[in-house]
């Protein structure tokens, strides 16, 4: 799911999720936890050719 600059996205607890910048974008990543909330689990980083996969395509 493509985001614009300024947007708020909220994962719950237990989501898994990606994201990343690509050769024409950029990407800052904040990390906040609400009290009583779970630790991000950091997983495996992505290679270039799975990120590039399933971005849509103009």
């Amino acid at each position: 799911m493509p985001i614009s600059a300024a947007e708020t996205v909220k994962c719950q607890d237990g989501d898994e999720h990606w994201h990343g910048a690509t050769g024409t974008t950029l990407m800052a990543h904040i990390a906040l936890v609400v009290s009583g909330g779970k630790p991000a689990t950091w997983l495996e980083p992505v290679a270039d050719e799975q990120y590039d996969s399933v971005l849509p395509h103009s």
